[in-house]
């Protein structure tokens, strides 16, 4: 049997490797990042690079820039700006020595959310710290829509867990009372507050909170939670009380027909408390969520200006960046400074030089990108979503001579404010439908199409998805019936036979 002999040698390879500018990874996030973390990153970067300087509005000295540049070899810092747009910053590389970012996601404002909101009417009554206790379980179990997410058992079940787990410690704690009456005393009081709880004190508690505000809230299902608030409302005798609780199931189908013969009565007054019902809120937790809110500040803005849509760069906000004056001349001694001295030098200045570039850069292609979006969608400006036509990021590209992941950079949390209002600029990209006059339209056009139409139908004769495409296909539109109904679930419009009214 022979042995493996394991050696090391050296040997010389020649090959072709591409590796990653750090700058190259910065100028991407440039382009990616939104105008408040822009905002964020300059200010950043005048207080880390000495040789940047806000520039004054009313200063309108040019500042050549390629003079500043200290004649040293850049070797890899160098930047061919045509080049990574067109290549769309795809020359290989890692990105992990490179991840560390100069901006940072805005903080959310802490709010109040259901539960404290719930534990703060609860704190307001005037009940035992055994009912306290009690309901500040059932409170820790309604989740974020207003609903108990257990049973009142299981509430009680998980509760007398915890209370065996510290009477062993509490009557510890008691028989160290060195009084015999005062230590018999404390650990009666032990008992009578930790005895275990009984599901009856539940439902009791739940019922309290069932008063508490948002109407609805602590209801195991939807259909207890309308019935809560009708109770609040004080219309238990009302038809739309026993429509929820005798024929939910019914409501819920649109069997109108069936639960007037059921109840006695006419359709018509069924479909009036169907009506009531319908304006009560079947997630009552959710007005109370700690989603925060986004607020947008557009990047471009679109201006109707005798006759025609002009694009401006929303970028008045921005610090203006330029080189400084005094920086830039203790620079061009260049006898001045050897070895690291000379090198932190050509660095900052060189990165500054780099900044401005970018950010100019940055400014041209998302100007290059909108004109041509407002020369493609000049309908939509001015006659409204369904003249929206279909567009692809590739369509951008090969116009305006950039690669197609530069331009999803560009367009990515984005927005422009148009005489229409204010757009994401992924809103004009979009896939699009064959008509018969050979144009395409884009397929949020056709949805806002089907919506206008459910918004127009006869409430007695609503459209069903059939005649929706004999009407689109009429419009000259060609369209299958399922791609009818993608859309109009994704429009949030129930089928035809839930809209029904009688």
């Amino acid at each position: 049997m022979s042995s493996f002999n394991a050696k090391l040698y050296q040997s010389a390879q020649l090959r072709q490797e591409m590796r990653i500018n750090p700058r190259l990874y910065q100028a991407m996030e440039l382009l990616y990042m939104p105008l408040l973390d822009l905002e964020m990153h300059l200010k950043e970067q005048l207080a880390e690079n000495p040789f940047l300087e806000m520039q004054e509005a009313d200063d309108q000295k040019e500042v050549e820039l390629k003079e500043d540049t200290i004649d040293e070899p850049m070797g890899d810092d160098e930047v061919d700006w045509e080049e990574i747009l067109l290549d769309g910053f795809d020359v290989g590389g890692r990105r992990e020595q490179y991840e560390h970012r100069d901006f940072f996601e805005p903080t959310p404002v802490e709010a109040q959310d259901l539960h404290d909101h719930l534990h703060g009417q609860l704190t307001l009554l005037s009940i035992s710290e055994r009912e306290l206790r009690l309901g500040e379980e059932l409170i820790g179990n309604i989740d974020d829509d207003g609903m108990l997410a257990c049973t009142p058992e299981e509430c009680v079940a998980g509760l007398n867990e915890w209370l065996d787990e510290v009477r062993p410690s509490l009557i510890q704690k008691a028989g160290e009372i060195t009084d015999e009456a005062e230590r018999s005393e404390e650990l009666a009081e032990i008992e009578l507050t930790l005895r275990p709880y009984e599901p009856v004190e539940a439902e009791r508690m739940l019922k309290v909170i069932h008063r508490f505000d948002p109407p609805g809230v602590g209801a195991r299902d939807v259909r207890e939670s309308i019935l809560i608030q009708l109770r609040q409302r004080e219309e238990e005798e009302s038809l739309a009380y026993r429509i929820v609780d005798e024929h939910f199931d019914a409501l819920i189908n649109r069997h109108l027909t069936d639960i007037a013969k059921a109840v006695g009565v006419k359709p018509i007054e069924v479909q009036d408390a169907a009506d009531s019902i319908s304006h009560l809120d079947p997630k009552p937790g959710l007005k109370y969520s700690t989603a925060p809110e986004e607020y947008v500040i557009p990047d471009l803005i679109v201006e109707l200006i005798d006759g025609e849509y002009m694009v401006f760069a929303n970028d008045t906000s921005l610090p203006r960046l330029r080189i400084s004056q005094s920086y830039r001349d203790v620079a061009k001694d260049k006898r001045a400074f050897t070895g690291e001295n000379k090198e932190f030098i050509a660095s900052k200045l060189n990165s500054a030089n780099w900044m401005i570039q970018a950010i100019e850069q940055r400014r041209q292609t998302m100007l290059k990108v909108m004109h041509f979006i407002v020369d493609r969608q000049r309908e939509f400006f001015e006659r409204g979503v369904q003249y929206l036509k279909p567009l692809t990021l590739r369509e951008v590209a090969d116009h305006i001579e950039m690669h197609e992941s530069t331009v999803s950079r560009v367009t990515n949390k984005k927005f422009v404010q148009t005489p229409r209002g204010v757009y994401s600029l992924k809103y004009f990209f979009s896939s699009g439908l064959s008509t018969t006059s050979g144009e395409d339209i884009s397929a949020r056009g056709v949805r806002d199409k089907i919506k206008v139409m459910v918004s127009d139908e006869n409430p007695k004769k609503p459209l069903t998805d059939q005649a929706i495409v004999t009407l689109l296909q009429s419009d000259g539109v060609k369209i299958a019936r399922r791609t009818v109904a993608k859309y109009r679930d994704q429009l949030g419009i129930l089928p035809a036979r839930m809209r029904k009214r009688v």
